[in-house]
């Protein structure tokens, strides 16, 4: 039995805390890539001889996704007719909150892409039992997996579990799903969701991870699970070893790197070996300066950020961690007397207090460092 588990892939999302640029697009770009992954999840399936695709709970990213989301999504899924799909419900797209979503989904759906409202078995083959454990509401309260230890399957079938939610140590609330489930409810396979990036809980237990990333967080692109479960005709699954594949599905690469630097460095060349020699325009990329950098290397940082920025499809330079070293002659080149010099004095003072607050101090420097940029670009 080989089927790919997916999940998240939160079809619909806007994105908008993504800055563009002028004569950018994106965030259409961003939003197109998620509606892409189904093509490549399909793909997968195909390249990788399987039937099956289980998505484990937030297909689309709200309760209430425009009708044009929805069409677009199960035409996709529609396009190869042999491909099954299957959906579960998983906290952004819940049963409560999405009743019109799933309304709509099994009014309009192809016969391929079927949604598991239901916490009830579906034969997926005659030796092979899906148990889904859809979200009822967006925030439970409870560990709605463990309707998969009692739920029936025929004697000998390989048990596949289908849940979504955060895997921990049972909690006070007992919202979280064991790390034994696999083992508590018989199960051949737990395909779970809700974490966006690729996880193995154990041999039994994983998490895809998104298709499509959307956050910093995980470093890599996203990827799809191709799963081998053997079938064992003794009747005992357990025995048998699960195969399975990561494969390679994100097309756009959201990463972070660090920037140390130390006084008298030239920042700039610093941040151009960080940078990558390709496949910057698929790239959104944050880098996190931290150390120490007087005004000028400073000012050429952020040059060099903003000249190198437009070739990436988001650049983000942090320096919140960049400390600000002072000297004489960097102020001398703002001005050697005047008002200029009476506020850079100022701003310098205030940078280095010891009585004001680190968020007055650091405005205070983050203030001088501007007025030096903008001096040296109207000099």
């Amino acid at each position: 039995m080989r089927f790919i588990h997916s999940s998240d892939l939160h079809l619909g999302r806007r994105f908008a805390n993504i800055p563009e640029l002028p004569d950018t697009n994106t965030r259409g770009r961003l939003m197109e890539a998620r509606h892409g992954a189904i093509a490549r999840l399909a793909a997968a399936a195909r390249d990788t001889g399987a039937s099956h695709i289980l998505l484990a709970g937030d297909t689309f990213d709200t309760a209430t996704p425009s009708t044009q989301v929805i069409r677009r999504a199960l035409a996709a899924m529609g396009d190869d007719p042999d491909l099954q799909w299957w959906l579960l419900p998983g906290n952004h797209d819940n049963l409560r909150d999405a009743e019109p979503l799933w309304q709509e989904i099994a009014r309009a759906a192809p016969a391929n892409v079927h949604a598991l409202t239901q916490a009830a078995p579906v034969q997926l083959a005659p030796d092979v039992t899906l148990l889904p454990a859809p979200v009822t509401f967006r925030n439970p309260g409870t560990d709605l997996s463990a309707a998969l230890v009692d739920m029936p399957s025929p004697e000998g079938a390989v048990r596949l579990g289908l849940a979504h939610g955060g895997v921990t140590d049972f909690t006070d609330s007992g919202a979280h799903i064991p790390p034994d489930r696999d083992r508590s409810a018989g199960l051949g396979y737990l395909a779970l969701g809700d974490w966006h990036g690729r996880m193995a809980v154990g041999d039994r237990t994983h998490y895809s991870g998104t298709p499509e990333q959307d956050r910093f967080k995980h470093g890599r692109r996203g990827v799809c699970l191709s799963v081998s479960l053997p079938v064992s005709q003794s009747g005992t699954p357990e025995i048998a070893e699960v195969g399975i594949t990561e494969v390679d599905t994100g097309a756009f690469l959201w990463s972070e790197a660090e920037l140390p630097l130390h006084s008298g460095q030239d920042a700039a060349a610093a941040l151009a070996d960080l940078l990558p020699v390709s496949g910057r325009g698929d790239m959104l990329l944050r880098v996190r300066a931290s150390g120490w950098a007087g005004l000028p290397e400073q000012a050429a940082l952020k040059s060099a950020a903003a000249d190198a920025a437009p070739d990436f499809a988001v650049f983000e330079l942090v320096t919140t961690a960049l400390g600000t070293t002072y000297e004489t002659a960097d102020l001398d080149e703002i001005d050697r007397g005047g008002a200029l010099r009476l506020a850079a004095d100022r701003l310098r003072a205030d940078a280095e207090s010891d009585t004001l607050s680190q968020d007055d101090r650091d405005i205070a420097a983050a203030a001088l460092s501007r007025l030096y940029a903008y001096v040296k670009d109207t000099a």
